[in-house]
Formats: C-alpha cells, sequence, structure tokens
C-alpha cells in the first residue's frame, strides 16, 4: 500500500474511533510512529500511526478533543 493510501486509512480510523464515543487515553512515540490508546467505558484500544500525515492530522484532532 503507498503512503498516501495508508495514511488516509489511518486517518479514517482516527475519526471513526472519536467518531464511535472513544476517547484519547494516551498518546506516546517511538521509532516506529505514533502508538495512541483510545478507551470508551470498559474498552480499550491501542492503535500505532505510522505515516507523518496521519500522524500531524492526529495532532490536530488532538489540539480538538484537548479543553483549553
Amino acid at each position: 500500500m503507498s503512503d498516501h493510501l495508508l495514511s488516509i486509512d489511518e486517518m479514517k480510523r482516527v475519526d471513526d474511533y472519536l467518531d464511535t464515543g472513544f476517547k484519547i487515553h494516551s498518546v506516546y512515540e517511538n521509532l516506529n510512529g505514533m502508538v495512541v490508546e483510545f478507551e470508551r467505558q470498559e474498552e480499550e484500544v491501542c492503535f500505532q500511526i505510522l505515516t507523518a500525515e496521519a500522524r500531524k492530522y492526529f495532532s490536530a484532532k488532538l489540539l480538538e478533543e484537548t479543553p483549553l
């Protein structure tokens, strides 16, 4: 899969998690990308974002979700 298609897929998955009621629990980065943990009530999902475009997109979403 090309990087562009992978980026689109990762951005869609981030949107899907947020749209279905998941909240961002924690975020950390490593050499392989960004790992995001989402949680909803008793459910927790760990998702790794590999592409730079999707990481930038997620950062913008994180700022939207974070109250000032």
